[in-house]
Formats: structure tokens, sequence, C-alpha cells
């Protein structure tokens, strides 16, 4: 974690049951052996951030180390805004599944049936939702050298396209799987073009506000942001880390905000509340709740389901999705057991 500096952890363990005669684990105990392992990272050098862990809905530990902003002398605190990177997937997800609950699409439909305009034809009649969501379309990356020469003036997912649109695929549809940033700014623009509203306006009326989920969003990186860290990293100008750089803030590297493939703020609490409107059924039935966060396909980590990963740790099934970059790590796992 040398290059990833900035951090936010949030472990949802709601819901928790055990075996029969089996007591749950003690929450005091569970808290001291998580601050112990955090003060270790901390005092080697390589954790700074915030950490939330919570059962049936109410935190057993929260608590930030390091600096939000070396240069202002600003600490980390439990309700300091972090990067998600592509954290905001499960946000996409979740506004794709919510028109499919309305009958506004299907995931078995083409990007051509909602997109007539999508620059390239053939890959529009080829590819579908489904596909988008679970990296299985073929396309590929929209974070090019091109991109990351305009990237401060890219003010809508739109204004992506063109980074992307025009390339073959990178495999036959449905055949092969490959992490896909430009599948999710493509869902990103379904959502646009069957809400009437920005991506951005429909994930804060539709999710944000009745998860209650005040402080999320995605900044413009040029503009004051109150309580927002700054991200730190080693990687250099050849785009490598490497331990013995020193720690610079990543802003130069960020785009102008963020997009449906990732790039937005939250906080600690906010993600518990994610957590808890997904587990009470505040943003989607419980049926769609279920398919989005059901293992689809294969991937490195386990199953990738619509936007959420679906893994297991110790024989414990956790949901949900990491971010990151030069700068950015975060981690949402929600436990079903």
């Amino acid at each position: 974690m040398h290059s990833l500096i900035s951090l936010i952890l949030v472990f949802a363990l709601a819901a928790l049951t055990t075996p029969p005669h089996s007591a749950p684990p003690d929450a005091s105990a569970l808290a001291k052996e998580i601050e112990a392992a955090l003060e270790r990272a901390v005092a080697a050098d390589t954790f700074s951030g915030a950490v939330l862990v919570a059962r049936n809905g109410a935190p057993v530990f929260k608590k930030a180390y390091g600096m939000a902003n070396r240069e202002k002398g600003i600490a980390n605190r439990i309700d300091t805004k972090f990067n998600l990177g592509s954290m905001n997937k499960m946000f996409t997800s979740v506004a794709i599944a919510q028109l499919a609950e309305r009958g506004k699409l299907s995931f078995d439909d083409t990007i051509a049936r909602h997109l007539p305009d999508y620059p390239n034809r053939e890959v529009a009649a080829k590819v579908t939702i489904h596909q988008l969501l679970t990296h299985t379309s073929g396309l590929g990356n929209y974070m090019t050298d091109a991109w990351a020469e305009k990237r401060a003036g890219i003010k809508t997912p739109s204004e992506l396209l063109p980074y992307f649109a025009g390339e073959p695929l990178k495999f036959s549809p449905g055949t092969g799987w490959q992490y896909s940033n430009a599948g999710f700014v493509v869902l990103g623009l379904i959502v646009e073009k069957l809400s009437g509203q920005t991506y951005f306006d429909y994930v804060r009326a539709h999710i944000f506000k009745p998860a209650g989920m005040i402080d999320t969003d995605s900044y413009e990186n040029a503009r004051e942001t109150p309580n927002l860290a700054v991200g730190y990293t080693r990687v250099g100008a050849d785009g490598r880390g490497n331990p013995e750089n020193p720690r610079r803030p990543n802003t130069s590297r960020l785009p102008f905000k963020g997009t449906p493939a990732g790039g937005g703020y939250s906080t600690l609490d906010d993600l518990l509340k994610f957590d808890r409107a997904l587990r009470s059924h505040k943003l989607l039935s419980a049926k769609f709740t279920d398919l989005i966060t059901t293992g689809k396909v294969d991937a490195p980590f386990g199953k990738y389901a619509y936007g959420f990963g679906d893994s297991r740790v110790n024989g414990k099934r956790y949901v949900g999705h990491n971010g990151g970059a030069p700068g950015i790590a975060a981690q949402f796992e929600s436990y079903t057991d």
C-alpha cells in the first residue's frame, strides 16, 4: 500500500448469525483486535484513512488515522469524505436495477435498444445490459493517454465516448471477462436516457437521498469541497510506484469529477447507511436486491454479480466492491451471513 495512502474501509456485519450453541464474538474484544492491527499499520506507515465495522447496523468500531491534507495539517476524521474509486459501480448497478424494476428496461436489452445513437452500431447491437454489468461485454477502458490529456475538462459521461466507443471489442460479448470502466459509463448513459436526468442527479435523488447519504457525491476536482481527503501516492511521472519516491498529492491525476464507473466520494457513516438501505429494501425490492448481489460469472476474486462482487472469506459470504488508483484505496464488504 505504499502508493495508496488515503483509505476508507466499511465492513458491515449486519444480520450476523452464528452456529447453534456458539456465542457471537464479543464486540469490545473485536474492536480491540481491529484497533491493534490498524495501529501496527499506522506505525509501519502503511495506512492512513478511516475504518468502520458494524454489526446489526450498529458500529462496533469506527476510527480515523493519519492526515486528510498534509500540506494544510488537517487530520482524517470519521466524517472525512474519501474518494471511492470504483465503489461507485454499486450505485450505478442499483440505478439500473431500479429502472428494471419499474419496467423501463430488461437486463437482456442491447445498448442499441436504449442508445440508438451510440457511435459504434455493431457493438451496440451485440452488447447487453447484463454483459455491461458483469464485465463480460468485451468493452475495455476509457482511461487512455488521450483521455489523460483532456480529463480535467471532461464534465459528462457522454464526453467519454470518444475515448473507447470506436475501439474493437476485446472478445465476443459473453465469452470472456475483463474489468471494464467503459461498460459502466455506458450504463450511466442508459440511466440518463431512461430517467431524463443527468446520471449525477439521478443517483442523488433515487439512491443517496432515500438512504440518507448526505455526504456522498461526485465533486468537481477544481472546486473547494469541505472535509475532502487528499490522496497521496508514491507513483512517479512514469506511472509506476516506488517506495523510494516521496508521497505527492494525486490531485493532478484526478478527472474533472467522478463518473458512473467511479471517482465519487463518501464517508464511513454514509456507506453504512447505504448498507442499511440495501438490507431494508429502501432502494430495491428483496428480489432485485438479491439479483444484483448474487454472483453471475467467475472473476479473479470469486464471483461478479451486477456491480457487486460476491466472495467468501473463511467460509463467510460477503458482497460489495473495492476501489483503487494512485492515492485511492477503498473497500466495502457486507457480510450476508
